[in-house]
């Protein structure tokens, strides 16, 4: 280990759009209220009232992320955007299960004569999450998709396409498998 890596490496965890357990700088401010709000109304482009980003979540790309009232981010979740157009918008009331996924982008696999690894990314598609829904845990939403309203997502859906408002989706890739009609035995 040289300085030079170490004094890199502190400049990264003192800068870096993210936040994560692998950013020891900030991470530890999330295990405290107060210091967790301040961190994450610095870092998000929006973090609504009471809402919380909790230790153990990974958020690649913060000014690109928009948290609304109430959204909690719990361990094991994470929100990658990025910075060439991928947006993540989470608004009002939207509840999250542990372990959530959200990808704004994916690499390249077109040419068959190069490595995946070195065809880069598609470009990226902006997410969105409407007011009131619930993602299951472990659901993975990609690219270009949009929640619908008071929409359920099932836990370890992946969520390929669209969902419209007041449905269940669930499933590999996800499918809307009933409309939500407000009936009290839930049938």
């Amino acid at each position: 280990m040289k300085w030079s890596e170490v004094r890199s490496r502190i400049h990264f965890w003192q800068t870096a759009d993210r936040l994560g357990p692998d950013i020891p700088f900030t991470h530890w401010r999330l295990h405290f209220k107060s210091t967790m709000l301040d961190l994450c109304k610095s870092k998000f482009k929006y973090f609504g009232d009471r809402a919380e980003f909790r230790p153990g979540a990974y958020a690649m790309c913060c000014s690109q992320i928009s948290l609304g009232k109430r959204v909690i981010i719990r361990p094991e979740c994470m929100l990658f955007a990025n910075m060439a157009g991928g947006e993540i918008v989470i608004e009002d009331d939207v509840m999250l299960g542990c372990g959530v996924h959200i990808y704004v982008n994916n690499h390249r696999f077109d040419d068959l004569k190069e490595s995946i690894i070195d065809q880069g990314y598609y470009p990226s598609k902006s997410v969105v999450l409407k007011k009131g829904s619930w993602i299951g845990g472990n659901a993975i939403i990609l690219p270009g998709v949009t929640i619908g309203e008071n929409s359920v997502i099932g836990a370890g859906s992946v969520v390929t396409k669209s969902v419209p408002d007041g449905v269940v989706a669930v499933g590999n890739p996800a499918r809307v498998i009933r409309e939500i009609d407000g009936a009290i035995d839930g049938s």
